[in-house]
């Protein structure tokens, strides 16, 4: 049995709740849980607005803690050690998205929460818990050089910015223009200055422009002024757009270089228009990017601790669950919570 935090139904308020983990497999790792990241997509699935997910809801992908226990059959990790799992607890294995370690593009990828294991047909319950169990090979190892705390939301905000970064090749003599300051954002914008990338934040407004630069930007730009998008027009080998809203996507297109590329991390739950001549006029890409596969997510937690790279956390109780809710979905925080989970 483990405490957790749950919500009963669609848009309700979440709650102190009493769960049942699964019983160890030969290949599983039981982890105490001691911090879980809150991710804007908890708030859209625990108010339903994306469909699916089954209720009462445990949400909460980006946890950390130490291992308990460990099943007969697990090597990659030991009793003690500091670990995280992230948005996916299992997948296929077999198929070419998965060899490839493309994990979260298998068509039977298993999400750690509002999703069903298809080993028993239970619904999964995330890390807004005490304790979780899962597959060694969808556990990570946490570096000694990251607080615990604060690699947290790297296991679904840091990677959901580092992999696209490096697929398309952010680095010396690339210009990288970060789309939002949030939770993705600030962590975009910390990994692309540590790649080496020349760094513009592109934000609402000029309020976080001593944030972004503090946090590594070279450059800061207001989209509310319209001058904004004629002096960069052409500019950018790359847009990380991080935003959840409805965008222009056409104007932001325009300021990209000949063969330069917009990716979408920011799920809006509107349709996007945009004009095929955005498109043709320098050769642009309009792309989207899914978190990681288990290897690159290693390989980020490994990249944030060669480079002091932590998220920028407010770490609050359990208790504090639906005011952060409220506060996410208004913008106000900088630049993550997380879940204290002894205080569930």
């Amino acid at each position: 049995m483990a405490a957790a935090y749950a919500a009963p139904s669609p848009g309700a308020p979440l709650e102190p709740a009493t769960i049942t983990r699964r019983p160890l497999r030969p290949t599983d790792v039981a982890i105490a849980i001691h911090y879980c990241g809150i991710c804007h997509s908890d708030v859209h699935q625990v108010h339903g607005d994306w469909g699916g997910g089954t209720f009462p809801m445990v949400p909460g992908h980006e946890i950390t803690g130490i291992v308990t226990a460990i099943g007969a059959d697990v090597t990659r990790h030991a009793v003690g050690d500091r670990v995280g799992v992230g948005v996916i607890i299992g997948s296929c294995r077999d198929c070419a998205e998965c060899e490839e370690g493309l994990e979260q593009y298998c068509s039977h990828s298993v999400e750690v929460y509002a999703a069903v294991d298809p080993h028993d047909g239970e619904p999964t319950r995330g890390g807004y818990s005490t304790h979780i169990v899962a597959d060694e090979h969808f556990v990570l190892r946490i570096p000694d050089a990251l607080p615990l705390d604060q690699a947290a939301p790297l296991l679904c905000a840091g990677i959901t910015t580092y992999s696209p970064l490096k697929h398309w090749a952010a680095g010396p003599g690339k210009k990288v223009a970060v789309l939002g300051l949030g939770g993705l954002g600030h962590l975009a914008v910390k990994i692309a200055n540590a790649m080496g990338a020349e760094v513009t934040v592109l934000s609402r407004s000029s309020r976080k422009e001593a944030d972004g630069l503090n946090l590594g930007a070279d450059h800061f730009h207001a989209t509310d002024d319209p001058a904004t998008f004629e002096r960069l027009a052409g500019t950018f080998d790359l847009i990380v757009c991080t935003v959840a809203c409805r965008l222009d996507v056409d104007t932001y297109l325009s300021l990209l270089a000949n063969g330069g590329t917009m990716v979408y991390l920011g799920i809006t739950e509107e349709p996007l228009d945009v004009s095929v001549f955005s498109l043709l006029r320098s050769r642009t890409s309009l792309a989207g990017s899914r978190i990681g596969g288990m290897d690159e997510t290693q390989e980020m937690l490994d990249f944030c601790a060669e480079h002091g790279i932590r998220a920028e956390i407010e770490v609050i109780d359990a208790a504090q669950v639906n005011e952060a809710f409220d506060r996410v979905r208004h913008g106000d925080v900088r630049y993550r919570f997380v879940i204290d989970a002894k205080t569930i």
